[in-house]
Parts: C-alpha cells; sequence; structure tokens
C-alpha cells in the first residue's frame, strides 16, 4: 500500500478543493508557464469559445515575439508550444473541430517567426510542428471544410516550408483531402512546377554560396528551392493515386542517375509488379565502384528485384557479396531469412568468421556489437588488439561498457587503447577521460584471470609512468579520481 505522503492524485485529493487552490496559487507564482496552463484550465471549465480565446490570445503573443531564443530556452519554448498544442488537441477539438483546425493552422503559422530567431540545433522545436501537422489532418477530417478549401490551404503552406515544418501535411491530410481536395492539390503543384521550369533561375541578389559553376545567388537559390518543393508535393501525390509513372516523370534526368533515386522509383515498379523495368533502371544508376560508402537501399532494391524475376539464387548471392564487401547487417539479415533451417546456423558462422578477418578491425567490431556477438567481439580484440585505433572512442567506449562484465580483458584492451593514443598524442582535452578509464582498467584487473600476451596492469600502469609521467595533467586528473 502506498503511503499517504506519495504524491499521487488520491492522496492529493484528500487536501481537498480549497487547500490545492491555495497550493496551486503558490506553486505557479513567478512561473508564466505555470499561470498560462491554468488559465487554459479555467477557460476550458467556462466554454470551448472561451478556451478558444485565450490560445488565440496566446499565439499571438508568440508571433509578435522577437526576443532571441538560444539553446538554453528552446526547452522552455517546446514545453510551452506543447501546452498549447495538447489544449487545441484534447479540449477544443471534440467540442469544436471548425474552432481547433483554425486554431491548429495558427498555430503551424508559427514557424516561421520561431525559426527566424531560434537557435535549434536538437531539432526539437520542428517535432512540435510535425505533430501539428497530424493533428491537423485528423481535425480536417472532423471538421466541415471543403476539400477544396483544405487543398488551397495545404499549397499555400507547402510555398511556405522554408523551415521543412509541412514536411509531413500532404501525407496527413490525404484523408481529409479525398479525391476531389488531392486533384485540386495536384492542379496548384503542377501549376506551380509548370512555373518554376518556365521561369529561368535569375542570377541577382546577393551571393549565399558558391557551386562547382560558381556563385551562388539569393534569387537563384530560392528558385531552386521552389522546383525542389514543387516536385516532393507531386511525389507524395503521385504516391497517393499509386502513379508510378507520374513519380517517374517526375524525376530529372540527373536524378534517375542516382542509385538513391533510382532505388525508390525501383521499389515503386516492384509494387506495380513491374521488376524488369525497376532492375533495368537500377543498373543504369549503379554507384561508382570507387564509392566509398554502399548505397544500402540501391542494393536492397536490386536483389528485391532479381527474387521477384524469379533469379532467387543471383539475388541470395548479390545480397552476399554486398555483405561481404561492407558488412551492412541488413544484407545479413536478408540474406539468412530466406535460408532452410538449420542452413542459416551454418551461413551464419560463416559471416562471423568472414567478419572476424575484415580488414577494417573497428567495422568489424562495430558489426559484432550490433548483431550483437559478444563471444566474437571477444575474439577479435584480442586477436587485432594491435590494430585498434583508440581515437575510435565512440564506439570503443560503448563497446568496454558492454564486454566488461563477460569479458574484462577485452573491455581492458579498449579502455588502454583510448588512454594510448590520449598521451601518445598529447590530447590534453581528453586527460580526464583517460584518468576515468584507467581507473576502470584498474578496477576491471581483478576480474582477470590471465592477461595472456598482454601487460598485466602492474606492468602496464609502470610504462606509463615510465613513457608519459611528465604529463602532469593526466596524473592530476588520475588523483582526483582517488
Amino acid at each position: 500500500m502506498a503511503k499517504k505522503t506519495t504524491l499521487n492524485a488520491k492522496n492529493l485529493e484528500a487536501l481537498g478543493a480549497k487547500r490545492l487552490a491555495e497550493l496551486l496559487i503558490e506553486i505557479s507564482t513567478g512561473s508564466a508557464a505555470h499561470k498560462r496552463r491554468l488559465r487554459l484550465e479555467l477557460a476550458g471549465e467556462q466554454s470551448s469559445g472561451e478556451m478558444a480565446r485565450e490560445i488565440r490570445k496566446h499565439l499571438t503573443r508568440l508571433q509578435r515575439a522577437r526576443s532571441f531564443i538560444d539553446w538554453r530556452k528552446v526547452k522552455k519554448l517546446k514545453a510551452d508550444l506543447e501546452t498549447q498544442r495538447s489544449a487545441i488537441i484534447e479540449k477544443l477539438e471534440p467540442q469544436d473541430p471548425d474552432e481547433a483546425l483554425e486554431l491548429i493552422w495558427r498555430f503551424l503559422h508559427l514557424a516561421d517567426s520561431i525559426f527566424a530567431r531560434s537557435d535549434d540545433g536538437s531539432g526539437s522545436l520542428v517535432e512540435s510542428f510535425h505533430l501539428a501537422c497530424v493533428d491537423a489532418g485528423r481535425i480536417a477530417k472532423a471538421s466541415e471544410t471543403s476539400p477544396e478549401t483544405l487543398a488551397e490551404k495545404v499549397f499555400q503552406a507547402l510555398r511556405d516550408n522554408g523551415y521543412g515544418q509541412y514536411d509531413p501535411l500532404i501525407e496527413a491530410m490525404l484523408p481529409a483531402l479525398g479525391a476531389d481536395g488531392l486533384a485540386r492539390l495536384k492542379e496548384l503543384s503542377t501549376q506551380w512546377l509548370d512555373e518554376t521550369v518556365q521561369e529561368k533561375p535569375r542570377r541577382e541578389g546577393r551571393i549565399i554560396g558558391m557551386s562547382q559553376n560558381g556563385p551562388l545567388y539569393e534569387d537563384e537559390v530560392y528558385s531552386r528551392h521552389d522546383d525542389l518543393s514543387a516536385r516532393i508535393a507531386l511525389e507524395v501525390i503521385a504516391d497517393a493515386e499509386g502513379d508510378v509513372d507520374a513519380y517517374i516523370a517526375l524525376q530529372t534526368e540527373e536524378a534517375m542517375r542516382s542509385p538513391m533515386i533510382a532505388a525508390k522509383i525501383a521499389e515503386r515498379l516492384l509494387e506495380a509488379g513491374r521488376a524488369g523495368e525497376a532492375l533495368t533502371r537500377l543498373d543504369q544508376a549503379a554507384p561508382k565502384k570507387d564509392r566509398l560508402l554502399p548505397v544500402l537501399e540501391w542494393e536492397r532494391a536490386r536483389a528485391d528485384a532479381l527474387e521477384a524475376l524469379g533469379r532467387a539464387d543471383e539475388a541470395q548471392d548479390f545480397r552476399w557479396q554486398c555483405f561481404e564487401a561492407s558488412l551492412e547487417q541488413q544484407h545479413l539479415q536478408d540474406y539468412l531469412k530466406r535460408l532452410p533451417d538449420f542452413d542459416d546456423i551454418e551461413a551464419e558462422e560463416k559471416a562471423m568468421s568472414w567478419v572476424a578477418t575484415y580488414p577494417n578491425v573497428h567495422q568489424a567490431l562495430l558489426f559484432f556489437m550490433e548483431w550483437p556477438a559478444l563471444r566474437e567481439a571477444n575474439a577479435l580484440i584480442l586477436d587485432r588488439s594491435g590494430e585498434i585505433d583508440g581515437n575510435y572512442y565512440e564506439l570503443l567506449t560503448p563497446a568496454s561498457e558492454t564486454l566488461k562484465e563477460k569479458y574484462p580483458l577485452a573491455a581492458t584492451l579498449l579502455l588502454r587503447a583510448m588512454i594510448d593514443f590520449s598521451l601518445n598524442s598529447a590530447r590534453s582535452s581528453r586527460y580526464k577521460h583517460a584518468a576515468r578509464h584507467l581507473i576502470e582498467c584498474e578496477a576491471l584487473a581483478v576480474h582477470i584471470d590471465g592477461f595472456g600476451s598482454a601487460d598485466s596492469h602492474h606492468s602496464y600502469l609502470t610504462k606509463l609512468q615510465r613513457d608519459h609521467g611528465r604529463k602532469t595533467g593526466f596524473w592530476a586528473a588520475v588523483e582526483r579520481l582517488y
């Protein structure tokens, strides 16, 4: 049974309405956010119209604000936006969907003014607007707004999508738009694309960047943005209509030579039962052989196209070749799930052996940690510790943490690699981390039965003192941890 001092609804109810009201006034003193929340609740108790006026008034204040929102204020603003969005969808939408729709549009229109004066590297603010797009689609379905009117509102929003705030809007609005609304949106978007194609980009305004062809002018970039935005809108519409040919027609010749775009086209052709055409387009846009990173989407689409054409053995061979080249887990998963029972066990063992000898030890370790195959990761580290670069701390730190309980020696070797890199390269900014790693090595040493060819902790510490004894910043950091 919960204590009577536990904070829960039942215990708080026992305080009585009068005392709770006094506490809320006290808690909200000095907090504008808490006061706004209470005012919204009070307005909602009066009527939906009163709550709508309260929300509208606050949205207007946010629209007119001019102060800069640095990263420290983003969390507070995010909470404020979510309070207003929640009030619209939880209080207004059930009672008055038309009023709720008008207010969610006003909410969405805040984006330009907010992003123009904010510093949101985390992307948390744009998430609120993306959620509001989904809300708008649901509310619109329940409202009495005509599909044609909705289409025009959506179109105007897409023309003002400078910060990507309306990216999910068309898909969210599809149920409310229906066939008539979608046709109107398609008409408007097609006219927009025609305008951007007919109007040659003007090389005017200030220079805001450089390209292979020289300076990029402000007006030229805006024109390219409009062209791209119109094409994206029409792509979503083509998908909604199931019209793969319309989707393909929207791609430029340059775009269709891109492996990524070819993969997107192939996915749609496969869904339409046109596997032969899908394979042809994929092969016409094959990645260059000297490309450093694989294009997973292209590779998976090509394997799927081969399989759809009845060439299952070729598809499996292709998946395996792609896996061997890049250690992409998805290829191995796709390969294994198509094998008969028990054959997949043998194939997985073969794959683990291949990974263990892969030229890039860090890529091999990443594969083993993510698969996961911790036993194989342990063997890899013990066998190839000399190849491990301690500069890859993003990989080595979590790997050592995962391995330390069952494989303390492997974890220790990863920690030593990071310590050695920091000290050998005199990275003073990392000394505090290296010191922490050394303390961890000491703690792990008591769990290691034998160090094999590696130095014992005492021997390793002696070498550090001999080779890096003058790096006082490091040793001072170690002392602070004891």
